[in-house]
């Protein structure tokens, strides 16, 4: 079977399937987390890289608003069929570094969750985008932001595989992260980068074909990260969790798990923080 070399955000209906099984759990977490670390009601979300635009269609029907951006305009598209009927959203073209939000527009939450932020490849530009988020939201607003830690001392590759369906359609996928460099990490820290390849196999209408994406991800281990929040000072870590998304289970922010979830608030309220 020939495989094809296509960017997986081209194909936002499979994208769409394999990462749905968890957005539920996302929402709720999400709201839940606003409950504990915020400031009042719930009201406008945003979210950063929003891509099929599946979280903003679950924040919507428990009561928020939502908008989000993405660089993908066939992800946009998406987004954009999947949330007609329903009010109170807006998506847009935008970049984590460079983004904007809407004239006089400011978010009780803005999140960006299950590695997205690592697409930003530089420490600069990393900065620039958690000041924007920073920047995006009202006094006591929160930035939640999730990625997978990276451990340097790793030989080999790390394999993920998981299959979902839906509407006739099925979506395996396999994901590969090779190990850092660790000469260029160690010799200039801009340019840490790992390379992550992502397979599809699509069946649908009983015919299967598959689809190949290969990219490059900076590399964040805990202490890396804490660094990052710390050139941020406009923003407070009060909270950390793991890919669960159990609040009943807070996490410190060590190398001793890889799927970090961040929760901080923009400076002006107090800290709950141990």
């Amino acid at each position: 079977m020939a495989r094809e070399q296509r960017d997986w955000y081209d194909t936002p209906l499979y994208y769409d399937i394999i990462f749905d099984a968890d957005t539920a759990k996302e929402g709720a977490f999400l709201e839940g987390v606003w409950e504990r670390y915020g400031t009042g009601k719930k009201g406008r979300v945003l979210e950063a890289a929003c891509g099929s635009g599946r979280v903003m269609g679950e924040m919507l029907r428990r009561g928020w608003k939502a908008d989000g951006f993405d660089l993908n305009e066939r992800m946009l598209g998406h987004a954009r069929e999947r949330l007609k009927g329903e009010t109170g959203w807006k998506v847009w073209r935008g970049d984590l570094a460079g983004f904007e939000v809407p004239k006089g527009r400011r978010y009780e939450v803005v999140h960006c969750l299950v590695s997205t932020f690592k697409y930003v490849l530089s420490e600069a530009e990393a900065v620039a985008a958690l000041r924007r988020m920073g920047e995006a939201l009202l006094p006591g607003g929160l930035v939640v932001l999730g990625l997978h830690l990276t451990d340097y001392g790793r030989k080999g590759c790390e394999h993920e595989r998981w299959v979902e369906a839906r509407d006739g359609v099925e979506v395996v996928c396999n994901t590969r992260t090779w190990p850092a460099d660790r000469r260029t990490w160690s010799a200039d820290r801009r340019t840490r980068l790992e390379r992550v390849r992502a397979r599809l196999k699509v069946t649908e209408g009983g015919v299967t074909r598959e689809q190949e994406t290969v990219w490059n991800f900076r590399t964040y281990d805990a202490r890396q990260l804490r660094a990052l929040v710390g050139a941020v000072p406009e923003l407070e870590r009060v909270g950390c969790f793991d890919f669960q998304y159990d609040l009943g289970a807070p996490r410190k922010l060590d190398d001793g798990y890889a799927d970090v979830i961040l929760v901080l608030r923009k400076v002006g309220a107090i800290s709950c923080l141990n």
